[in-house]
């Protein structure tokens, strides 16, 4: 069975990704960078630094396209 864990797995560290996954009482997104993957847990990078991720507990998982840039302040 292809599990969103397998599908993450066989992605490049580097790849930007969302990841959902659960937490206790509910599940949450990690939004970033794969940084590092083996048989049991992942780690993105997001903003706020980086999120460990049993793959036991990931329920999807993609590649997203970079961040749009952002606008120049108006004047």
């Amino acid at each position: 069975m292809d599990t969103a864990a397998n599908k993450l797995q066989r992605l490049p560290i580097g790849t930007r990704v969302v990841v959902r996954y659960r937490i206790p009482g509910g599940l949450t997104d990690a939004l970033g960078f794969l940084k590092s993957i083996d048989a049991h847990r992942c780690t993105v990078s997001t903003r706020a630094g980086d999120v460990d991720i049993a793959l036991a507990d990931i329920q999807a998982a993609k590649s997203v396209p970079p961040a749009p840039e952002r606008r120049p302040p108006a004047h």
